[in-house]
């Protein structure tokens, strides 16, 4: 008998309740705001600087807690209709303190507005530190908390999305447990990691799983080298700087008022948006399938609709010497597949006090995050496709129905039969101290530790085809810690010689990571009834044959960075800027003759408008950058003799990989010419930058032969290989429309690179092969000395034989077809390129409509010129008569009519470019008066996923940077992705979903 299971996170009742309280929410908001449409009058004024007396252009004037606002004109005046009942109004103006003056029946109101103390010019967050906008001559895009991607987000990577120029986030599926793959101007290396490094509040090396979005006020991306070579190695593949919400200090005395309530909740649906086309059960039978009497449409029957939701509360204040905020969030989040999900929770806090006239501000940052998974199996889907549509779901006594072949399992089965979830424990901690011994010099220390820990746990019953039959039953575990440690301090000196304002920054830096882990898998368990609990009692592992035990384990020892650096900055008249830096670092993971790296970088600028007088520009800012970043190992002691264990006969330790104390850093040179703009009263600014880089001397294993080896290994890590990058990045916002009721703006991003292999390991290899059934020894990337990276290659489709195979192209015309894997890339072979994984270019449009208390984003994102192979259709759309019996079959309008053969050629190619609406967000801001409780109320709808333009017939065009490998017959992916082989979309890939979302903002 089959015993279903059901899994959701978190509680059964947690939903209902989340949504009742969501509800009740709504319910009090809405009975606070009985009357909104009201009479209106009109206030006018002028908005200057109180530091002397000019006029500001573009201040926020809203009427407080509502959108009802306007900009002052380059004059510094505004005019505002406001709601009769409106208490006060809200002046806002970045590098200002923002200031709330009362109504009282006035028409006229004039403001002075203070310059902020911290906040002098509009400062931006960088390396060890931060620096004046206009002082910047690196590449780096600051995104606020107004500019985020709105709506349901469960990722602080999933705000930026198609936000920053160059920085390509992608997703592909719906999964909830996925984590989006991350590139900043391509891949920056070939062997390792080659994702940005994330410092969340100062504190390098953290994730970004681990920070709620909900709690984040800003993120600045150093994208260039000279922006990054302050962080050394761990700045290679560029820098995402994340800033936390803070609470504000109180201009009085009395901290009551300034004690900020906030609540934001959401509810969301996710449905699936789309999935691949397959033969209804009658068009299966028509084309020769076996007829088992049932009508069953299985993609349906392990999907659903995902319900979720989200709430975040948050208590934020401040007296005159302390600040704080305090937040907790809690997820419940389901997939559109059948028991896969997460159920997180998190708290974060964040204090600050300042003394001695305010010369010492000490901060303690403070999170953990605890998240439940379900990841469920998404291979469930990719036997939905291929299962018999005429199957039923279980025998009439109620077992799954199913048997015994190749690559086929009953995907209900799948899902309902087997476990696989697991719990990961998150913790992070740190103290900051800033002390200004004068006005000019400081000093700042840092101290932080992160704590990370997971416990996964696998079980797949005696009585599963998937996994367990062949085990007689089948339980894995696995848990893994690490810790990672951080000591930084440094100290700035700030002075001034004539017309030369410096600053120069010295410190040093020391980082320890240490990690653990252990995996035992066993079969043979002598009961189903206690899940993967019964790998305790799977028999007496000391007797052979009465159980299968896989088990492994590894360990690092305390891996140490120890760095030294500099930096110097000089500001000409507030014209000209240059910057410079150095550091020096040195790893344990390297060579005894290469543990030192020394990173440089230097930057100049220069505001075009100081030396030319003109009306058009507000800002006309030319940039130029140069710097130099490494990278480190994979792991520790690739530079030492590797030995491995053979369980064959007695046992014994042999050396697999010979020491090289040569071993030194990957590096990475970086130009970034840049220019920064803005134009009619900054109605349009925008950013241009062109960038080349150089990155050399990869960590790769290298075949050796025996006669270099003193140890007899016959592979060696060495130092190996160039990799050249090009590439253009542009940004622009432009203000399109602004009067008392209405504005609207817009931006747009635009990117495009190219990356060329120079020097490899291989002149000319194929990579990443298709899999069974069939086609285990087609490649289908090529990657060559001297020439792109990406190239989909394969024979050329022409016709169908009269035995239903496929008839490739004699593409040079000798008369002979040479398509063999072995010999189609020699001059006589006939594979040719079939297209790029990598993207020509990609596009990010953003919409803001404001108009009275209404609001609507739309944000439209696309790529364009990339190809991918579609292995749906590669192995399941011809209709193989010896197949059909068992198989489903993919439909799509590219199919050809006669082909019964699945052969890799120019077929399964396609372009997929695709333009989507990412997300779009309705929102109305109620009206609130003084005898309200709440300070601000808004309710929201959105879409995302709303709709994607595409010719692909695959379930989504997004690119694939990278590749793990093919999956078969119960098989798991590879464990590291091969970023080489772009451009492959999987049968395994999880089904893209569309999620309506239903939220309220409220302030107390």
């Amino acid at each position: 008998m089959h015993s279903k299971r059901i899994t959701q996170c978190g509680i059964s009742n947690l939903r209902s309740y989340s949504f009742k309280l969501l509800l009740g929410f709504v319910i009090v908001a809405l009975s606070s705001t009985l009357s909104s449409a009201q009479n209106r009058s009109t206030i006018t004024g002028t908005v200057t600087d109180a530091s002397d007396g000019s006029p500001l252009p573009a201040v926020n004037v809203v009427v407080k807690g509502t959108t009802v606002g306007t900009a002052t004109s380059i004059d510094g005046t505004y005019s505002l209709s406001v709601p009769s009942d409106a208490d006060s109004l809200q002046f806002s103006f970045l590098g200002y303190v923002t200031q709330t003056v009362a109504i009282d029946g006035r028409s006229m109101i004039d403001i002075m507005l203070q310059p902020s103390v911290e906040f002098l010019e509009d400062i931006v967050v960088v390396g060890y530190g931060a620096q004046d906008e206009k002082e910047i001559t690196s590449s780096v895009a600051t995104i606020g908390e107004a500019d985020f991607n709105k709506g349901n987000v469960n990722n602080a990577s999933e705000l930026l999305q198609g936000k920053v120029p160059g920085l390509s986030i992608y997703n592909k599926g719906g999964d909830p447990n996925s984590t989006p793959t991350i590139r900043l101007r391509g891949i920056s290396t070939v062997g390792d990691n080659t994702e940005p490094l994330v410092v969340i509040d100062g504190v390098i090396g953290a994730s970004l799983d681990n920070v709620d979005p909900s709690d984040i006020a800003s993120i600045n991306v150093l994208k260039d080298g000279s922006a990054a070579a302050i962080y050394g190695s761990r700045g290679s593949s560029g820098v995402i700087l994340v800033t936390t919400k803070k609470g504000e200090y109180a201009a009085g005395q009395n901290a009551s008022e300034n004690i900020e309530v906030t609540y934001n909740g959401y509810v969301s649906a996710a449905t699936v948006q789309n999935r691949p086309n397959v033969m209804t059960a009658d068009e299966y039978i028509q084309a020769g399938g076996n007829d088992l009497g049932s009508r069953t449409d299985w993609q349906d029957e392990v999907t659903r609709t995902g319900m979720s939701n989200v709430h975040n509360i948050s208590v934020a204040g401040g007296t005159q010497s302390t600040i704080y905020r305090v937040s907790t969030n809690v997820r419940e989040i389901n997939g559109i597949l059948q028991n896969s999900g997460f159920n997180q929770i998190n708290a974060r806090a964040n204090i600050s006090h300042r003394a001695f006239d305010n010369r010492l501000n000490v901060t303690l940052n403070l999170s953990a995050t605890k998240r439940e998974s379900s990841y469920s199996f998404a291979e469930a889907l990719r036997y939905a496709v291929l299962y018999n549509p005429t199957a039923p779901i279980y025998f009439d006594n109620g077992d799954y129905y199913q048997a015994i072949l190749f690559d086929n399992f009953n995907p209900v089965a799948i899902v309902e039969q087997n476990i696989n979830d697991g719990t990961s424990k998150n913790m992070n901690f740190n103290i900051q101290g800033d002390f200004s011994i004068t006005d000019q010099w400081s000093v700042n220390a840092n101290f932080g530790q992160q704590f990370n820990s997971f416990l996964n746990g696998e079980f797949y019953p005696s009585t599963s085809f998937f996994r367990g039959l062949n085990e007689n039953g089948l339980a894995a575990r696995s848990t893994g810690e690490d810790k990672f440690t951080l000591f930084e301090t440094y100290t700035t000196y700030r002075t001034d010689f004539g017309d030369f304002d410096i600053t120069g920054t010295a410190g040093y830096s020391f980082q320890e990571e240490e990690n653990e882990g252990f995996n035992l898998t066993m079969g043979n368990l002598p009961t189903d009834l206690l899940g993967y609990h019964g790998i305790r009692n799977s028999g007496d592992i000391n007797v052979g044959g009465t159980a299968n035990v896989r088990v492994g384990s590894y360990a690092s020892p305390q891996e140490r960075i120890i760095a030294y650096f500099g930096r110097v900055n000089l500001n000409w008249k507030d014209a000209v800027f240059f910057n410079a830096s150095l550091r020096q670092e040195g790893s344990t993971k390297l060579g005894e003759d290469n543990k030192w790296g020394l990173f440089p970088a230097l930057g100049l600028g220069t505001d075009v408008t100081s030396f030319i007088g003109n009306d058009l520009f507000t800002q006309l800012k030319v940039r130029l950058g140069y710097g130099v970043t490494g990278a480190l190992p994979s792991s520790s002691g690739l530079s030492k003799t590797i030995y491995g264990y053979s369980f064959s006969g007695t046992g014994s330790f042999d050396a697999v990989s010979e020491a090289n104390p040569d071993l030194k850093w990957e590096e990475k040179a970086e130009t970034n010419l840049g220019i920064d703009f803005g134009l009619m009263d900054d109605k349009l600014t925008g950013s241009v930058d062109v960038y080349t880089r150089n990155i050399t001397d990869f960590i790769l294993s290298v075949a050796i032969p025996a006669t270099e080896s003193v140890s007899g290994a016959t592979s060696q890590y060495q130092n190996v290989g160039e990799l050249k990058t090009n590439g253009l990045e542009i940004s622009l916002n432009y203000l399109a429309l602004q009067n008392e009721d209405m504005q609207w703006n817009t931006g747009l991003t635009f990117s495009t690179y190219k990356t060329t292999l120079e020097k490899f390991i291989a002149a000319e290899q194929m990579r990443a092969n298709l899999g069974s059934p069939g086609q285990n020894s087609t490649s289908m990337i090529r990657v060559a000395e001297g020439e792109e990276i990406g190239q989909i290659w394969g024979p050329v489709f022409e016709s169908v034989d009269t035995d239903g195979s496929p008839i490739m192209k004699d593409i040079n015309g000798d008369g002979q077809l040479i398509v063999g894997q072995g010999d189609a890339l020699a001059d006589d072979g006939d594979f040719t390129q079939l297209g790029n994984g990598i993207p020509d270019f990609e596009l990010g449009w953003t919409n803001t409509f404001n108009y009275q208390n209404w609001s609507l984003d739309a944000f439209f994102r696309g790529a364009f010129g990339h190809s991918l192979v579609n292995t749906f259709r590669a192995f399941y759309e011809p209709i193989d008569p010896g197949a059909i019996n068992s198989y489903n079959r993919v439909k799509s309008d590219k199919s050809v009519d006669g082909l019964t053969v699945a052969q890799f050629s120019s077929l399964y190619v396609e372009k997929a470019d695709f333009v989507k609406l990412d997300n779009v967000t309705l929102s109305y801001t109620f009206d609130v008066n003084e005898n309200n409780p709440f300070k601000n109320i808004r309710v929201y709808g959105n879409i995302q996923n709303a709709f994607t333009l595409t010719n692909y017939s695959g379930i989504d065009p997004e690119p694939v940077f990278q590749d793990y490998g093919p999956i078969d017959n119960g098989g798991r992916p590879a464990a590291t992705p091969d970023v080489l082989s772009p451009g492959i979309d999987r049968r395994y890939n999880y089904f893209t979903a569309r999620t309506f979302t239903f939220g309220i903002n409220l302030e107390f």
